[in-house]
């Protein structure tokens, strides 16, 4: 009878989040829209390789502005180079934006930026407007390095190549007219995961420590039964059933789940530099990016948050069409900014 009684009440408790799932704004859900229209299957069902040939929120976006301006073509910035770096276990590749209006000879400080795609999938060209808008909008030189994927490359691979992509930058940002004093990190979904790693990574090496981490929508935690992750289990374009396929690509076994470099939510924060981090209310993600920050300000670190409302996750590169995105670029490059003046 008790058993009967519990099911029932969980059952009217997510029927409840269901019922109240939140609604993209029309910015939003013309993209969602666009999207829907390329029939992208889903990426649980499939393969790796096989969902990394589906089409992305970035290549909806894309049709969105040459519907409305005829063309596409990326923000400008003074200049984007490819270049091999150092990983953990060999050479990855690199993507080095600099800003537009520079000043000859001046050196730029730099952000790492780690893109998404649940270690998975995705690369730097899916995510290429979020580094193109960070460099001009923190007047900084960002290298957005690639890392190993699942499930060819199982945790921590990424991880490490990650550490090992920031330790390449501090020796080498000189070649490319960067300050290797002023760096932050930032990252998007699973790269937020991994830059808020190489923060604690560099604290625990005693190395010098990124200036500041931006975390948009970060994997911090393992529990898919949030609030946020009931509300928003069917959401577009990432949903529960996606995250546990993540999961299960990148981890070797149950046990990583216990890894505090996965669950974020039980690691050390205590001296690090401040942090923002941004979440999205149709986004899986958003209770533990929530309780990310709580946890972060309980351990002493200065953090700024901000939800945004009516858009979904991945919206941080839509600033062209998306009204959200503008507003969270700006206070991520603002607030980045700033760090590398204290």
């Amino acid at each position: 009878m008790k058993t009967a009684l519990l099911a029932a009440t969980l059952a009217i408790s997510s029927a409840s989040f269901a019922a109240s799932a939140p609604k993209p704004d029309s910015d939003m859900k013309m993209v969602l829209d666009t999207l829907a229209r390329k029939n992208p299957k889903p990426i649980e069902k499939l393969s790796a390789e096989e969902a990394r040939r589906q089409p992305t929120v970035a290549d909806a976006t894309m049709d969105v502005i040459r519907k409305d301006k005829g063309s596409f073509v990326p923000m400008p910035v003074d200049s984007v180079v490819d270049r091999e770096i150092n990983g953990a276990d060999g050479k990855i590749m690199a993507r080095i934006y600099t800003p537009k209006e520079v000043k000859m000879g001046e050196a730029l400080p730099v952000i790492v930026y780690f893109h998404g795609g649940g270690f998975v999938i995705a690369t730097n060209d899916t995510y290429d407007a979020t580094p193109r808008a960070l460099a001009n909008g923190a007047k900084a030189i960002v290298v957005s390095p690639e890392y190993r994927k699942a499930p060819e490359n199982k945790f921590p691979a990424a991880h490490n190549d990650a550490f090992a992509a920031y330790k390449w930058v501090l020796a080498n940002a000189t070649s490319f007219n960067g300050n290797p004093m002023k760096v932050a990190v930032a990252g998007e979904s699973a790269g937020g995961n991994l830059a808020l790693n190489v923060a604690i990574m560099a604290r625990d090496q005693k190395i010098t420590m990124p200036t500041h981490e931006l975390l948009i929508y970060p994997v911090v935690g393992t529990d898919m039964n949030t609030e946020s992750y009931i509300m928003n289990k069917d959401a577009k374009p990432l949903n529960k059933a996606m995250m546990g396929w993540f999961v299960k690509n990148y981890t070797r076994s149950p046990d990583d789940l216990k890894d505090s470099r996965i669950n974020l939510l039980s690691a050390n924060f205590k001296g690090l530099n401040p942090a923002t981090v941004i979440t999205a209310e149709i986004d899986p993600l958003m209770t533990e990016g929530e309780k990310l920050s709580k946890e972060m300000q309980k351990q002493g670190v200065t953090v700024d948050y901000k939800n945004y409302e009516g858009v979904t996750h991945e919206f941080f590169g839509m600033a062209p069409v998306v009204m959200e995105s503008q507003a969270a670029q700006m206070k991520a490059s603002d607030n980045i900014r700033n760090s590398f003046q204290m």
